[in-house]
């Protein structure tokens, strides 16, 4: 597939650059070399995962209570196409059939979240605890669990109970902090005799900047300049509260491991021989990833956060920085509560220094950087628009956390790309070029020495892709989702991924050749298959319109006409057999 070059322009320029190369790690240095055939470390768990919103539909269902995405989605114009997450891939009801999709790809694990307003309804164990919703996750749980798949499990993959949103503000109000560690205390109740794998928050960051700063994700507000990091102070206590609940009262009983996952892009210095440059990198990637990972691992956040902040904050007028500042005590709580760190990571951007005037009013998370992104319109971007395909920034970025947190113990926990596009295609094969470099680069980073014991695929199935609805797809597997029963299909990916599983990386140059040819002839099959159901389903639907009022069709148009513009001509068969139906009439 051809490169779009469609960027998001409040954000990022286009840029033509060209790098020098490197061996190690170094700001200064970079290395974009040939590619590594070898293994990984006997023992390296492969997986795949997905969230609960975006996953199990049953939104109303047995007892489930609302959740900030399950009000937001409902608001128009808040999400493409106005889609939600009311039925989604219907995970909720089907547990058996995914995992048979798991085990087709060996998983060693399987990444899901827990949905705290389903056991939880409003959010306060005191009101009530839904023995519904734990039954569905007991299953799900020892389901995997029979057919030998580690389950990797995330507390809160943002779906906030809408209640503790309208009463408290949500992640704005400190009483976030042990209404949160109640709900993770249940669930190392219940189901932490199997489940020895836990993830506190995933991708605080969008939780915080994109539900707070900037309001296109849940719960919508924007409160520039504050709400950001007034969220993220919440969170990371939060974070901290649970990993101490769980070291004093679980982990000599159940000995497992509780850890965060945070995203990162990486950021590259524009011109490394401009020590601005170089400085303007290291402040993004402090900004994203180590707002969080900094005082997890060393008790306060980025000094580089606290000058641009502090100083900022003192232009603007006002009296203490717009960042909050965490006590003694608190910094002490803080440090050390994470026994593996989970990273997400998608995509890189070229990084230059740039100078944001502060002004009454004109304070964001965005201008405190003092930097501008850049990407190389060279980059493939098969389909969200912030996507870009750059391998080598995995390695970088991975490096960094060896370098700047002492080697963690890290699980990947989510990467993977999308595609955007009308037409059906199964044989994804821009995203078999994509998780064979991320990949490979994971392994170089290994053979660097950095301590990764994981690798989580994003994502299992096609899914809610939050503010983009259904408009974007990253999964192994098709999901059908104008069928009401959601059927999926294998795309040429999950062939290519299970090879890597079964070899465990990439034994030589012929046979990993060998493996995408394969992978692409295989999904022709499944292609033709789905082809005959969307045939089926849209004569069907075609035939129900003949005898419906006109509104009925007017409904009908962005289900059958845009979905099927790869299949015109069943489309003009179709109406050809209206016409002779209405003369027969």
């Amino acid at each position: 597939m051809q490169p779009r070059c469609a960027v998001n322009v409040c954000h990022v320029l286009m840029l033509v650059l060209c790098l020098s190369a490197g061996e190690d790690f170094d700001w200064t240095k970079s290395n974009h070399g040939s590619f590594y055939y070898g293994t990984f470390p006997t023992g390296f768990s492969w997986g795949a995962g997905g969230s609960a919103y975006q996953t199990e539909g049953a939104w109303d269902k047995d007892g489930k209570g609302l959740s900030i995405w399950d009000v937001f989605s409902h608001k128009k114009g808040k999400i493409q196409l106005n889609d939600t997450g009311d039925s989604s891939c219907e995970g909720y009801y089907k547990i058996k059939d995914d995992i048979s999709l798991m085990k087709e790809l060996r998983l060693n694990h399987y990444r899901f979240s827990i949905s705290w307003p389903r056991i939880i309804p409003t959010g306060v164990k005191s009101d009530h605890v839904n023995e519904k919703g734990i039954q569905y996750y007991d299953e799900l749980i020892d389901h995997l669990l029979e057919n030998n798949i580690t389950p990797i499990v995330t507390l809160y993959h943002w779906d906030l109970p809408q209640i503790l949103q309208e009463k408290y503000g949500g992640w704005q109000n400190i009483s976030m902090v042990n209404h949160f560690n109640e709900f993770a205390n249940l669930c190392f109740e219940k189901f932490g005799d199997r489940v020895k794998h836990w993830i506190t928050f995933n991708n605080p960051w969008s939780v915080a900047v994109e539900g707070y700063e900037t309001g296109e994700h849940a719960p919508g507000l924007k409160l520039r300049g504050t709400g950001a990091y007034r969220a993220a102070h919440h969170i990371i206590k939060a974070h901290a509260k649970v990993w101490h609940t769980y070291d004093t009262q679980w982990r000599v009983k159940q000995k497992g491991l509780v850890g965060i996952s945070l995203s990162g892009d990486w950021g590259e210095p524009v011109d490394i021989s401009n020590q601005k440059d170089i400085e303007a990198a290291e402040r993004y990637v402090q900004f994203y990833l180590g707002w969080f990972a900094t005082p997890i691992f060393h008790g306060d956040y980025p000094q580089v956060m606290k000058d641009f902040v502090g100083r900022k904050s003192v232009q603007q007028g006002i009296g203490t920085s717009r960042l909050p500042a965490f006590s003694p005590q608190e910094k002490s709580y803080i440090k050390g509560t994470c026994d593996f760190l989970g990273i997400g990571h998608f995509t890189t951007r070229y990084i230059t220094h740039r100078n944001d005037q502060p002004g009454r009013g004109s304070n964001s998370y965005f201008t405190d950087r003092d930097l501008a992104e850049l990407v190389d319109p060279r980059w493939p971007d098969p389909g969200s628009e912030w996507l870009y395909s750059v391998p080598w920034g995995f390695r970088r970025l991975l490096n960094f956390v060896k370098t700047q947190y002492g080697n963690p113990m890290i699980y990947v926990t989510e990467n993977g790309v999308s595609e955007k596009m009308m037409c059906t295609e199964l044989c994804d094969e821009w995203r078999i070029q994509y998780y064979k470099d991320y990949i490979n680069e994971m392994l170089k980073a290994i053979r660097d020495g950095v301590n990764v014991k994981g690798y989580t695929a994003w994502s299992l199935l096609d899914k809610f892709e939050w503010d983009e609805g259904y408009s974007e797809r990253f999964g192994l597997y098709y999901v059908d989702f104008r069928n009401k029963n959601k059927p999926r299909y294998p795309k040429a990916s999950v062939q290519f991924y299970k090879r890597i599983i079964s070899s465990n990386g990439f034994p030589n140059q012929r046979e990993v050749e060998n493996w995408r040819r394969k992978s692409v002839e295989m999904c022709s099959s499944s292609n033709q298959l789905l082809a005959a159901e969307e045939q089926r389903s849209t004569a069907a639907n075609i035939l129900r319109l003949i005898h419906d009022p006109l509104t009925s069709h007017m409904e009908m148009v962005t289900e059958i006409v845009v979905p099927t513009v790869c299949t015109l001509s069943i489309l003009i068969s179709a109406v050809f057999l209206m016409f002779l139906l209405r003369r027969r009439n």
